[in-house]
């Protein structure tokens, strides 16, 4: 007997809600205050609630009723049930001889998706309504396994995106992780109102979906300049990438809760040397001001002798603005230049603390930066700074895994806005993007237009294996023919594409018919609907 396919199963509509009180009756009973010491609560995965739910269903001996399968309204948007619900521990098996058992005596088409969708989805609730009934959750506890050890999922997970469908309703999939992908990096341009937001929070989806209950759970940090990933108003968003809000991290509410400046400890003076000249060039671009050659040697020679008066350990913004004040001319002292404004308003602002108290790449992070101007001083601190923070944090790490068919990625950064960090010689961002395939980075950039990537200072279209272009203001012909090698009738045809795309549409290189030279260029995407 042939076992049930359970690929491509979409979701009840509005199933994790109808799941959340079977979820917080497992965590109340998993996250005894008296047993947590300060540790953070146990939050289950949507994945794995909805995995409990189908056991839960399934163990019940229930006659079926094929009218109550009906019933069952799939989601308008087509969100599906992840596979991992299934392969996890390798129990696809197991769940298709159950069903087979509990629908033994219907006529059921196993190969009719709709329909699957619906008994699946219909089990699932039936195991959370067993589930909320609280004498069957203990009596559950109670009966479960210790699945550590040989248990752990221990396969890289494949991070083969499903973004949308392609114009034949094919389903448009994007491989961040395969060993043949040369990069990880996505770039991705598109106008207000193209569907920009939703895309990224695609993206976040599958990843943390697709990897969240492997060995190898991929972690983000987004950068959320409208604010709109971090609105209260939006909490549900937050569940779809596995995090509540104990991710959003608010510089207006409190420091940033880590130091973004490296500790030397042990290390040579040359290093302290070399990251002083960095950081002084990053603090005079920031503020788009000209100085001179004196104020920006002075103002790393202050941060050498910052470092002296912390013996190498993290220094803070007061301790070199006391210095490079101390180092001015006598007469000069009380008057504030433009490195002495950059640098009391980010004492001002009391973005950062003076310790770390978390790792970001250990935990997934939504900085909310909707409170500063997008090209102000203070939003391009917080996003210089934690990308200078997040290589720090990357230097130490070993080398990814790799296995026969994967590569391992750790984490993820999402830049919206990102042109406001591409103007200058950004070095911990070009950094980032250089060390990406070594040590399990995938960065996203997100602007309003493609042109934006075009830098001077950095080569953004070579590094990046996915330039996801979307409705724009205005189409910068080089662009076109710098991504996809085109001219004449093919550059045209382009051109007309990107200028006919609608709400939730892009295109993408097509590497089939470039390599081949022959055939569409280009490919088009509607992408699904999420949020």
């Amino acid at each position: 007997m042939s076992t049930i396919n359970l690929q491509n199963i979409r979701q009840a509509e509005g199933l994790l809600e109808e799941l959340q009180d079977a979820r917080k009756s497992i965590e109340s009973k998993l996250s005894l205050k008296k047993y947590l010491n300060n540790k953070k609560s146990v939050n289950i995965s949507g994945n794995k609630i909805m995995r409990i739910c189908l056991l839960a269903g399934l163990s019940s001996k229930e006659k079926r009723q094929l009218e109550l399968v009906e019933q069952v309204q799939l989601s308008k948007n087509s969100n599906r049930i992840f596979e991992t619900l299934f392969t996890l521990h390798n129990l696809s098996p197991l769940y298709s001889a159950l069903l087979k058992i509990r629908y033994n005596d219907l006529d059921i088409d196993w190969d009719n998706t709709v329909l699957k969708s619906k008994i699946i989805s219909h089990e699932i609730l039936r195991g959370s309504k067993i589930i909320e009934k609280q004498e069957l959750l203990d009596e559950w506890l109670n009966y479960a396994a210790d699945i550590s050890g040989s248990w752990s999922s221990g396969a890289i997970p494949s991070l083969n995106l499903n973004i949308g469908t392609y114009e034949d309703d094919i389903p448009a999939l994007l491989n961040l992780n395969g060993r043949n992908i040369p990069n990880t990096q996505m770039l991705i341009a598109g106008t207000t109102g193209s569907g920009k937001s939703n895309l990224i929070a695609v993206i976040i989806n599958e990843i943390r979906q697709i990897s969240i209950e492997t060995a190898f759970p991929v972690n983000f940090f987004l950068f959320d300049y409208k604010g709109e990933f971090s609105d209260p108003m939006n909490n549900n968003w937050l569940s779809l990438f596995e995090v509540d809000r104990t991710a959003i991290l608010d510089p207006v509410v409190q420091p940033l809760p880590f130091t973004p400046f490296k500790d030397f400890t042990g290390k040579a003076q040359n290093e302290i040397n070399l990251y002083s000249t960095e950081m002084s060039n990053a603090l005079c671009a920031i503020d788009n001001t000209r100085i001179s050659a004196n104020m920006n040697n002075r103002l790393s020679e202050a941060i050498i002798n910052a470092y002296r008066q912390s013996y190498n350990k993290p220094v803070t913004f007061a301790l070199i603005l006391a210095e490079y004040t101390r180092m001015q001319p006598e007469r000069d002292r009380e008057k504030d230049d433009s490195i002495k404004s950059v640098l009391k308003q980010l004492i001002r602002t009391n973005l950062f603390d003076t310790e770390d108290k978390i790792d970001l790449i250990k935990e997934s992070y939504i900085v909310k930066m909707d409170a500063f101007p997008k090209d102000g001083v203070i939003a391009k601190a917080i996003v210089y700074f934690i990308i200078s923070k997040l290589n720090i944090l990357y230097e130490k790490l070993s080398k990814q895994s790799v296995d026969s068919e994967c590569v391992e990625i750790r984490h993820f950064t999402i830049i919206d806005e990102a042109h406001y960090m591409l103007g200058f010689d950004n070095k911990p961002l070009n950094n980032l993007i250089a060390v990406g395939r070594n040590k399990g980075l995938s960065i996203i950039l997100a602007t309003q237009n493609m042109d934006s990537f075009k830098s001077e200072h950095f080569d953004f279209y070579a590094n990046a294996q996915y330039p996801l272009i979307m409705k724009q203001q205005s189409i910068n012909d080089g662009v076109i023919r710098d991504l996809f090698g085109v001219s004449g009738q093919e550059f045209n045809e382009i051109k007309q594409a990107i200028a006919g795309l609608q709400l939730g549409e892009l295109i993408i290189k097509n590497p089939t018919a470039i390599t081949l030279g022959m055939g569409k260029k280009y490919k088009k995407i509607r992408v699904r609907h999420l949020i």
